[in-house]
């Protein structure tokens, strides 16, 4: 099993973060894996983007032609990446930021209010609700993997966000 995941917002939304957690994740389950980042020069606000790879053996290159999954966290994000979709891949889209349509019927998407829940809970992080999402929807990986590796990172970056990285994640779980 080789799964391809691109992850996609402006700088900011912790797309970079997301993508890190999702490879260490991997790590924590004895999986192979790649992360790729890309953001402009102006980060915070500009475009950022990662791509991961999960693999169960070695993964021969980390460049992804067309992704089985997709993260979009704004329009932006959409308008980029949908063009690098598989078909029957799945797209996770934050419709609190999206406003434009869906354009492929060969894909399959969840648009979901992913800032709207992050809203409802005390310093909600868009990013983190929306990995939680993903890790209950496709089962890429474990539940209790993801809360390992959102400890460890969030301890090396920023220890205060730890509990506000959790109470996100299981908001976007039980979505």
């Amino acid at each position: 099993m080789e799964k391809s995941i691109i992850i996609a917002g402006y700088g900011g939304q912790g797309v970079l973060f997301f993508g890190t957690i999702l490879a260490q994740a991997a790590m924590t389950e004895g999986k192979f894996t790649t992360w790729i980042p890309s953001y402009g020069a102006e980060m915070r606000g500009g475009h950022a983007n990662c791509s991961v790879k999960i693999s169960d053996s070695e993964i021969a290159s980390p460049i992804i032609d067309y992704a089985d999954f997709g993260i979009f966290l704004n329009d932006k994000a959409m308008e980029k990446f949908e063009k690098s979709m598989s078909p029957n891949s799945l797209v996770i889209g934050n419709s609190s930021l999206i406003e434009i349509k869906p354009s492929r019927s060969d894909v399959n998407y969840d648009m979901l209010k992913l800032g709207d829940a992050a809203a409802q809970v005390e310093g909600g992080l868009l990013n983190i609700v929306a990995l939680g999402y993903f890790i209950k929807k496709t089962k890429i990986l474990k539940k209790d993997s993801a809360l390992s590796a959102i400890e460890f990172v969030s301890k090396k970056k920023n220890p205060a966000f730890l509990k506000r990285n959790l109470t996100s994640f299981e908001k976007g779980y039980n979505i």
